[in-house]
């Protein structure tokens, strides 16, 4: 039998969900387990074992680059395959309004609005509303056909404003009079044509004996109804997915449709795939142990076909200067024995981490490649801050000039700015130039200032205004302070580098000045609108470019050692595009890749999880590190830190609740591991018998390196962290993990 040949080539699992006919399936298919093997190997199987027509068959995922490898390796072993309709769901969407969209009003030659498109259209149809609002309609009015809402329906949780649905409504009816539709309708339109066209829905049902869906666990509201829909009495259904993996809920992924498939579609039945071909033993064991914290989840245990390995490596370290710079020298070490650097890949919570290790692998010239975004410093809102930074110190950039004096929106658009750089230049180069070598473009707006239209000039007028606060507001350094313009002794900066003596907590740090800036000139406004709609992360981004210039003082020479900084991160590298380098990725970005040594950074509360994080929310937290785990192939290493740069200061965090959820000891550990990270008994941390409050109880008296004198005010538990609050004779109140101390707070004995 022709089957065979690709039937023996699968495991006993895999082969049983090959070959289950009849009742709807739910494959639970594990991370590294084989799921795409299965799921083409299946369509080919009904095809030329069960003699189902092809043109049958819709087989559904979420992007295109999947159902193109879907759709290749079903050919391989049928060539009649590309008969079936393997496709994206906005695909078959769009597909199905072509053919059957008359019903709702559509000609078969409508387009697809994209956000943008969407934006503008609600611009024109309720021109009151700045663009900002609208975008912030249109995400919610996205959310609501995620959901299969329409204007009558309840709302109150997308959005509570009462006026919402009548605005939803407008939009509908002028997107309606556009004959067109945008992305939300391609499933929402077709699951109400077929709710109510009896006669089509059956035809439909009828059009398609069998269904399968890839990657359900990642599937909204509305496409599990579309799915219902289609699915008549007689349809072969088949979903595979993997409820650990359901970690896009901000995208509108909805994680009961695969913990209650079986509740909707009755005598489901469930094969499990756990024989896990990527990872050694000890990797799987660590995920595990992590992800079966989680509630709600059908439940799995991963097998390791691959055997034992190396331990995972829990490292802890003071802060994220020194998590850099242990990852660079693992690599560093790896690669001088012939290990590949595009062996490597280093994961974080948030694309703005990515930029303490790009500095340090430029520093140290490894190769590496960002996943997923842009390079810190070529990512949008990095850019828009810089500019404003560089005209501050050169007010003649007429580059940097012109990427900041409209954005946000001033009504200065490209003849006034064209405008006022000839005019500078004008003034530049006259015969008398000699009276103007200081003339800037600052000088030219303020000049043409009378010149402007009404509402130009008020835009001009709001942005001199910024410019000169921020100008006001970054002296020179004073006489008695160093040329780094702190005074010494309390911080060291290299210019160059960056680096620091010290982690004392300096006053009116650039750090501060940048904060400021991108308040006061609408950038965070701005972007934490891009931010809600498109989920991405670019106040995270400003943020840690503040956090990175906590270094250097609120100067002007601070801000220049700050560029200096800067242009060396991004011209020491000639290396961007070496194909053998480390990858550095977000851990939601690397869903469905694999690598041979995997390093997990800022396992810190706080950080991953998010400190917003509970309930539900929490348990996608967790299921994101068990993705992240599952990523490596034969080494782990996970880093937390002592202290971090947060919100533009040194913050102390606490390891993970994730990681002492894993058993310790299937890991390595590296650094001192804080004897509150191990799990104790309540009755262990009584305050009378636990050492640790004994030496640190309310009313000892105290010397931190940076604080000076003082006396612990309070101690406690917070799970397993014992922390302690101390007032200092500055008046400083701080909070420490004194486990994370040592050598820097000291119990002062009377004499």
């Amino acid at each position: 039998m022709e089957a065979e040949k690709y039937l023996s080539v699968l495991n006993p699992e895999q082969k049983q969900a090959v070959i289950h006919e009849g009742s709807p399936l739910l494959i639970l298919a594990g991370a590294g387990s084989g799921k795409t093997r299965v799921i083409t190997t299946k369509i080919a199987w009904l095809i030329g074992e069960r003699n189902v027509n092809p043109r049958k068959i819709l087989a559904v995922t979420f992007t295109k680059k999947a159902a193109s490898e879907m759709q290749e390796r079903a050919y391989r072993l049928n060539e009649k395959a590309s008969y079936a309709q393997i496709r994206t769901f906005h695909s078959f969407g769009s597909w199905f309004l072509r053919v059957y969209g008359e019903s709702a009003g559509l000609a078969s030659s409508f387009t697809v609005y994209d956000d943008d498109d969407s934006v503008n259209l609600l611009s024109k149809t309720i021109p009151e509303l700045t663009r900002v609002q609208c975008a912030h309609l249109m995400h919610d009015i996205s959310r609501a056909k995620d959901y299969c809402l329409l204007p009558d329906d309840d709302l109150s949780f997308i959005n509570t404003d009462p006026e919402f649905a009548e605005v939803y409504q407008k939009y509908e009816t002028r997107l309606r009079e556009t004959g067109n539709v945008d992305f939300g309708d391609l499933i929402m339109l077709p699951v109400q044509i077929l709710k109510t066209d009896p006669i089509l829905k059956a035809e439909i049902q009828n059009r398609f004996d069998v269904i399968m869906v890839d990657e359900y666990q990642d599937s909204n509201v509305a496409q599990f109804q579309l799915l219902q829909q289609l699915a008549g009495p007689d349809t072969y259904v088949c979903v595979v997915g993997d409820d650990d993996q359901s970690i896009y809920s901000f995208r509108g992924a909805e994680v009961q449709n695969i913990l209650t498939f079986s509740e909707h579609f009755p005598n489901t039945q469930i094969i499990k795939l756990e024989r896990n071909y990527r990872s050694t033993s000890p990797i799987l064991d660590t995920a595990i142990n992590v992800v079966s914290c989680n509630k709600h989840r059908l439940g799995k245990t991963l097998d390791s076909q691959r055997g034992t390995g190396k331990k995972p490596t829990l490292v802890f370290l003071s802060d994220q200067d020194e998590e850099a710079a242990f990852c660079a020298e693992l690599i560093k070490k790896a690669a001088a024995k012939g290990c590949p650097y595009s062996d490597w890949a280093v994961l974080y919570r948030t694309n703005a981490q990515s930029l303490g290790f790009e500095s340090e692998f430029v520093k140290k010239q490894i190769p590496y490649k960002v996943v997923g975004s842009l390079k810190f410093y070529e990512r949008e809102e990095i850019k828009d801050v810089l500019a404003y930074l560089a005209v501050i110190l050169n007010p003649k950039d007429e580059i940097h000039f012109s990427r900041i004096v409209n954005k946000p929106t001033r009504a200065l658009g490209d003849k006034t700015q064209q405008k006022i750089v000839d005019y500078a230049r004008a003034k530049y180069n006259a015969p008398d130039s000699l009276e103007f070598e200081k003339y800037s473009l600052l000088s030219a707006c303020r000049d043409l200032l009378p010149t402007l239209t009404t509402k130009a000039k008020k835009g001009m007028q709001e942005f001199l205004s910024i410019i000169d606060s921020l100008v006001a507001d970054l002296p020179s350094t004073p006489e008695n302070e160093d040329s780094t313009g702190f005074s010494t002794p309390n911080l060291a900066v290299d210019a160059l580098t960056g680096t620091t003596t010290s982690q004392t907590q300096p006053e009116n740090t650039l750090a501060d000045f940048i904060q400021n800036l991108v308040k006061i000139t609408g950038l965070a406004d701005y972007h934490s609108a891009q931010d809600e709609i498109a989920g991405t992360q670019k106040v995270a981004n400003m943020q840690e470019l503040a956090n990175s210039a906590l270094l250097y003082p609120k100067t002007l020479e601070g801000l220049t050692a700050f560029f200096d900084h800067i242009e060396l991160d991004r011209t020491l590298t000639e290396t961007d595009d070496a194909p053998d380098s480390v990858t550095l990725i977000t851990l939601h970005n690397t869903k469905g890749l694999e690598y041979p040594r995997v390093i997990i950074t800022g396992i810190e509360e706080g950080v991953f999880p998010r400190k917003d994080k509970e309930g539900m929310d929490l348990e996608e937290e967790r299921r994101l590190f068990y993705v992240g785990i599952t990523r490596a192939k034969d080494e782990l290493y996970l880093t937390t830190c002592a202290s971090r740069r947060l919100y533009g200061r040194y913050e102390y965090v606490s390891p993970s609740r994730f990681l002492k959820e894993i058993d310790i000891t299937g890991i390595d550990v590296l650094g001192k591991l804080p004897s509150s990270f191990s799990r104790k008994p309540a009755a262990e941390k009584s305050a009378k018998t636990d050492p640790l409050y004994e030496k640190w109880k309310p009313g000892t008296k105290i010397y931190h390196d940076d604080y000076g004198y003082g006396v612990v005010s309070s101690a406690w538990y917070d799970e397993d962290d014992f922390l302690i609050k101390a007032s200092f004779e500055s008046g400083n109140q701080k909070t420490f993990m004194p486990d994370y101390q040592r050598g820097r707070l000291m119990v002062i004995k009377d004499n």
